[in-house]
């Protein structure tokens, strides 16, 4: 829960906001990190010092449901003339450590990230008329702090996330978020660490999907070629009814199209409804194929396979040189450029992490033949993953959300990996590793040409290679929301 106040109001655990120049008291009653943050506020708005603030009621470190203790809201005039309109700014306090008593994040030295090393930024177009700002906004960035807050996921630019939903719960054709440095916000280095300022990017579904198959960055670039879709600062405008693609034709072709054939897609994995099965061994057999079980031990991807995953889907967005499985390293604790402290948990660990089977205690199986699950969501960016990845000597990884258990595709110049031509379906534990040529792939891309319009079968939906022992299946979500998966 929230209130909306002035930042300069007295509030239950903050002083007054102070500027650059508050009297000594404040400054050093003030927290240090959101005196610091303030601080680049006030450089950016000289003449808004006590902006509108939406506020927690109750902070996170007390037991509350909101991770960021404050949202400010700002109003920005743009420059009409550089194609840039009066907006509202939203800046979040809260995913960087703000106090450095360890009261929310643990502190980690003033060379690293401050916190989660980020801030929430959000421009949104001024409507005709409108006095004060929409309070919207605040709770949507608080919705993307709960999730790195609890999944301990990073964002960096060019992230995607789906949302599914128009961002201001309207009709709006806005309903997915793209990631970008804030063009105008620039780090700050605080007491606790550095802070830089990602800013939310409002899109269409369309060109959520065109981010997926490319790469966020490229369309961010769009974005700020078409002044109603976001312009040079990439402002969401929740009235916008029509997709780049619907402004521009020949964006779709000119440049995504020929930005996938050349780059291929930056996207190496999704959490997903997916589960696999080996066909070469009898279901009953004790010794089951995903994992080697202790009494009554569940399938669980050991702690080294699962920081090995976790750092194939960070990576994704990082562009290598050479496709690399990121090796097995219980040192290394994030895939970003910077070190985070070793206490984080890991992302795709279970809840169970306790009882995860010593790693050394699971041996890499070779299958003969294996069948592969999805949801129609997942089996949609299965082109995808082979287009844009695996045609260009890339890996994509498919983490399951209902089960401990992964399916990694990899192509035959990707090193690290545990499948190989010769075995090309190998699993470590629940962890599956599928090689595939770029002979199959194309044979692949043919026969599953109908995964890209999805609307046009009914589930469940089959394809089978049998020269190549293979199956995959589209089934309906609720087949994975069974215990079996």
């Amino acid at each position: 829960m929230a209130e909306l106040r002035p930042s300069g109001a007295p509030g239950p655990t903050a002083p007054p906001a102070p500027g650059p120049t508050a009297p000594p008291a404040f400054a050093s009653l003030f927290p240090p990190g959101l005196h610091a943050i303030y601080g680049e506020c006030r450089r950016l708005y000289p003449d808004q010092p006590n902006p509108l603030q939406v506020t927690a009621i109750v902070k996170y470190w007390l037991g509350g449901p909101d991770p960021l203790d404050y949202v400010s809201m700002y109003r920005n005039v743009g420059s009409p003339s550089a194609n840039i309109p009066e907006h509202w700014h939203y800046i979040s306090f809260g995913l960087s450590d703000l106090y450095g008593d360890s009261r929310v994040h643990e502190f980690t030295g003033t060379d690293g990230p401050s916190g989660f090393g980020f801030e929430l930024t959000f421009r949104l177009k001024r409507e005709t008329g409108e006095s004060a700002p929409p309070t919207w906004p605040a709770e949507l960035m608080q919705g993307l702090a709960r999730y790195v807050f609890q999944s301990e996921n990073t964002f960096c630019s060019g992230d995607h996330v789906s949302w599914h939903s128009p961002l201001d719960n309207s009709e709006s054709r806005i309903q997915h978020m793209l990631l970008t440095e804030d063009p105008q916000m620039q780090p700050v280095q605080t007491p606790f660490g550095v802070v830089t300022f990602l800013q939310i990017v409002g899109v269409c579904t369309e060109e959520l999907h065109s981010a997926q198959q490319w790469n966020g960055q490229g369309i961010l670039e769009l974005l700020r070629t078409v002044p109603v879709a976001g312009g040079p600062w990439l402002i969401t405008d929740m009235r916008r009814g029509e997709t780049i693609f619907e402004i521009d034709p020949h964006l779709q072709q000119e440049r995504v199209d020929k930005g996938i054939e050349t780059d291929g897609s930056n996207l190496s994995g999704v959490s997903a409804k997916c589960a696999w099965d080996d066909l070469s061994r009898p279901p009953e057999d004790d010794e089951d194929s995903r994992s080697i079980c202790i009494g009554t031990q569940p399938r669980r991807l050991s702690g080294k396979d699962t920081e090995q995953i976790r750092e194939t889907l960070r990576r994704g967005l990082e562009i290598n040189s050479k496709p690399v499985l990121p090796p097995i390293n219980p040192q290394r604790q994030n895939g970003l450029t910077h070190e985070r402290a070793p206490s984080r948990k890991d992302s795709l660990e279970s809840d169970s992490s306790t009882a995860i089977i010593p790693h050394e205690l699971i041996r890499t199986r070779q299958l003969e033949s294996v069948h592969l699950k999805f949801n129609q969501e997942s089996g949609a960016l299965i082109p995808l993953c082979l287009r844009g990845r695996l045609l260009h000597g890339r890996h994509f990884t498919y983490k399951s959300i209902t089960g401990d258990m992964a399916i990694t595709f990899v192509s035959t110049g990707v090193e690290g990996a545990f499948a190989t031509e010769e075995h090309p379906y190998a699993a470590h534990g629940p962890w599956l590793q599928i090689l595939l040529t770029e002979e199959f792939v194309e044979k692949m891309l043919e026969d599953l040409e109908d995964l890209t319009s999805p609307e046009e079968f009914k589930l469940p939906k089959e394809y089978s290679w049998p020269e190549k022992k293979l199956k995959v299946s589209i089934l309906p979500d609720v087949v994975f929301d069974s215990p079996l998966h």
